[in-house]
């Protein structure tokens, strides 16, 4: 059995849980975080990308939508290239009342969100393909966020600062002394290793997954796992994040994000955060609401639906799930329990996460007698540049302004692509990732799966969803990392097979209830590609059962 010893444990390695420990490390506080899958593994790497403005909570939530206004503007400043400048929309369509329009623009007004309305004449411009009958249209500083690119940047910027990040570590106990809780015990996914963590308080960010870890140490919350479904279109059909003008519903937004739109949401509460499915029937209802907004949106060509689990927090009874407040809630298990050592962090949203974790490391901080104020809020988070070759011509890269923007832009990577003249080295032609950038997240920290590779650099997320880059993919780490664990020797199980299997498993789940014209046509060529060329059918452990049963040994193997 390992043991470590730190003065704060951070449990989820989410938006929120990399928030925390960026934020204590700043403080100098001595930290680690430990989380049962990849980072963004959770919730965080299953939204929309949605860097909200506060408009859609400004009537019925408006302590969530000053929070989203003011950190809207905040992290604008310290991720800029996280974040791409997309501006939002909210309409009054053919379906919605008009009047709603005017009690959202004063409580805009009342809450400090920035709104403008604009001529329906200019909206129409900027998205052509908006619904020409909407009746009037309203400008916010909604925009669109890599939450993946956003949570590894601060995770790394917290271990410059000595932080440690422990993936694939699953939380199995927390270790209670009569009315304090002094640790955790987790299991090492990728060894099977016990790890004991000595720990002075412990920090729970798991979301969703909050009450199931407070239950380890006898606590009781009431999260409540809404699941939120979304389909990803092959294109960008807009280029502004647009909503309906209406009280928060089912379908009633498009977010643009890197190469695809997003429409969305449903929000329908499950019982188990780890355990729900996705209906042809939610899939109908997001592209008939869709209508509304783009008229035709549902002949278009979308790639896959699915559906992550907003950790929502129920003090009361509340009538639905869209009546429970998005703000989050800090519970500190001392007060409210009389259980010294642990707080849990619940509810919010992306965009607060900042704040969230900065509401958390003040009560951490004071318990731990520390006074260094928090910095998150003024001091960036340094940008990444895995993948850029190391002898690249700098000269070439600024012939290209887009490249010297602050904020993400689209285009960006295809601007990359001609000044480093890599098109040779393209391994995802949808998604323009590179040798290089594929290679530098296999050889980094933690990486353990082509599924945490799709999370890093987008492999796989293009209008082919991998028919031709995951065995590129496959080849690529297994060249890198052809080292066998005694494990698969003893099973047989090439490493290279194992995660080629494991992915497309991964990919192909949501698929099934969006299939028709030519994305059912790519379907199927990627199911010929893969079973009557490559025959992965027949490829060792290659069942559904096996390929979750392999998951840990292909994990113990590679890392």
């Amino acid at each position: 059995m390992r043991t470590l010893t730190t003065d704060v444990l951070v449990i989820g390695g989410g938006a929120t849980g990399t928030g925390v420990l960026r934020d204590l490390a700043l403080r100098g506080i001595r930290c680690a975080l430990v989380e049962k899958g990849d980072l963004t593994h959770g919730t965080t790497g299953r939204y929309h990308g949605l860097l909200h403005s506060g408009g859609r909570y400004v009537v019925k939530d408006p302590q969530s939508a000053e929070e989203c206004a003011r950190e809207n503007e905040i992290l604008r400043r310290i991720m800029s290239h996280c974040i791409e400048e997309t501006g939002g929309l909210f309409v009054v369509t053919p379906a919605d009342d008009e009047a709603f329009a005017d009690q959202f623009v004063a409580a805009c007004r009342r809450t400090g969100v920035w709104v403008e309305e604009i001529p329906v004449r200019e909206a129409l411009q900027r998205e052509p393909l908006l619904n020409p009958r909407i009746r009037r249209a309203f400008a916010v500083r909604d925009g669109a966020a890599d939450s993946f690119l956003a949570t590894h940047a601060n995770a790394d910027d917290a271990r410059r600062y000595g932080a440690q990040v422990l993936t694939y570590h699953r939380v199995v106990e927390l270790e209670r002394t009569a009315d304090r809780i002094i640790g955790a015990v987790c299991e090492d996914l990728r060894s099977g290793e016990t790890v004991r963590i000595h720990a002075s308080f412990i920090i729970n960010a798991t979301g969703a997954w909050a009450g199931k870890i407070a239950a380890l140490a006898g606590l009781r919350i009431s999260v409540v796992p809404g699941k939120g479904t979304m389909i990803a279109m092959n294109h960008r059909i807009v280029n502004t994040v647009v909503n309906r003008c209406k009280m928060p519903a089912d379908g009633d937004i498009i977010v643009p994000i890197h190469t695809v739109a997003v429409l969305g949401t449903t929000d329908i509460p499950v019982p188990d955060p780890d355990v729900y499915d996705i209906t042809p029937e939610e899939v109908d209802l997001i592209l008939e609401e869709g209508e509304w907004l783009v008229p035709g949106v549902s002949h278009m060509r979308t790639l896959r639906a699915w559906a992550g689990v907003r950790p929502l927090y129920k003090e009361n009874d509340a009538g639905s799930d869209r009546d429970i407040p998005r703000t989050y809630k800090l519970l500190d298990h001392e007060t409210r329990d009389g259980v010294a050592g642990m707080v849990s962090v619940v509810g919010g949203k992306w965009t607060t996460y900042r704040l969230m974790a900065e509401k958390t490391v003040d009560l951490v901080a004071a318990r731990l007698g520390v006074t260094v104020p928090c910095r998150t809020a003024d001091l960036p988070i340094e940008a990444l540049h895995h993948g850029a070759a190391p002898d690249q011509d700098r000269r070439a890269r600024a012939r290209f302004a887009i490249l010297t923007s602050p904020f993400y832009l689209l285009g960006h990577r295809l601007a990359e692509v001609e000044a480093d003249d890599s098109y040779g080295d393209l391994i995802c032609e949808c998604e323009l990732v590179t040798r290089a950038q594929l290679e530098a997240a296999i050889q980094s920290e933690g990486t353990a799966n082509l599924d945490d590779l799709r999370r890093d650099t987008r492999l796989g997320m293009g209008p082919c969803q991998g028919g031709f880059c995951t065995y590129r993919a496959a080849a690529i780490w297994y060249e890198l990392r052809n080292q066998h664990s005694p494990a698969q020797q003893a099973a047989g199980v090439p490493p290279a097979s194992a995660l080629l299997t494991h992915f497309l498993q991964e990919r192909w789940k949501g698929v099934t209830p969006t299939l028709w014209g030519d994305q059912l046509r790519q379907e199927r060529l990627d199911e010929l590609n893969y079973l009557e060329t490559l025959a992965v059918d027949r490829l060792p452990e290659t069942t559904d059962t096996a390929i979750e049963a392999s998951r840990d040994v292909v994990i113990a193997a590679i890392v």
